[in-house]
């Protein structure tokens, strides 16, 4: 059971995620977007949007340096593990709270604002869930069990399983001691995964980094006369009339 659950999910997830872009951008490519609802409310997506986006962020880089970054090589360069530890649960706390505040707003947004709540998806619905269960997982983790509870060295045993897994070398044996809530973080992480191709949330590979480097787009005003007004209503009336008594 361990095996397919710690190998055999991990690596089907993966395949979904890289086949499931393949087939989205070959057969819907006029759907690879946002599907923004800016126009339809805007007052609280401009503040939920930004604690989301930066809460995510955050997360994201937190994750990238637990995970991918060895124990052994932040001690090679002077970081203590009560330092590492330190930065890790108080920065995931700060970023997972900013996460939880933007997509509660997004989420109500949706199901307050009637115009909003027209134009949400089936997979809109989904992908809110998916992002709720796992963000509640990850601050149970992060704050229920490392800043309130009696804490868990995930970087020696989950760390090392996940990098495994890109390495084509996983160790299944290393999850099953975890703790439940950090099992639960871990698979429902691929199977978000497994998610992302069919949702909104292929955007993110469509960034407009080209705005960065772009030329400059100069409007220069139109010589010559100006184009002469439509007449009003009022005036073609009294042209009509005026050449009616004529």
């Amino acid at each position: 059971m361990s095996t397919f659950v710690w190998i055999v999910v991990p690596y089907a997830c993966l395949a979904v995620f890289v086949l499931g872009h393949v087939w989205r951008w070959r057969h819907d490519r006029f759907g690879w977007t946002t599907h923004t609802s800016q126009l339809l409310e805007s007052r609280i997506l401009r503040l939920g949007s930004p604690l989301f986006h930066l809460g995510a962020f955050g997360v994201i880089a937190g994750h990238a340096m637990g995970l991918l970054v060895p124990a052994s090589l932040t001690a090679k360069i002077g970081i203590s593990e009560h330092v590492y530890h330190a930065t890790a649960v108080w920065g995931g706390t700060v970023t997972g709270v900013m996460l939880v505040a933007g997509l509660a707003l997004l989420i109500a947004r949706r199901f307050v604002n009637r115009r909003v709540r027209r134009v949400t998806t089936t997979m809109d619905k989904v992908l809110y869930a998916a992002l709720a269960a796992m963000v509640v997982l990850g601050m149970t983790a992060t704050v229920g069990t490392n800043l309130f509870g009696e804490g868990y060295d995930y970087r020696e045993t989950i760390a090392v399983w996940f990098r495994g897994v890109f390495w084509f070398s996983s160790e299944p044996h290393l999850m099953t001691g975890a703790p439940l809530v950090y099992q639960l973080h871990a698979i429902g992480g691929f199977l978000f995964l497994a998610l992302w191709p069919f949702t909104r949330l292929v955007h993110v590979w469509s960034a407009p980094l080209a705005y960065l480097w772009r030329p400059y787009v100069v409007y220069r005003g139109r010589r010559g006369k100006p184009a002469t007004p439509a007449p009003t209503p009022a005036t073609v009336r009294d042209r009509t009339l005026h050449d009616t008594r004529r």
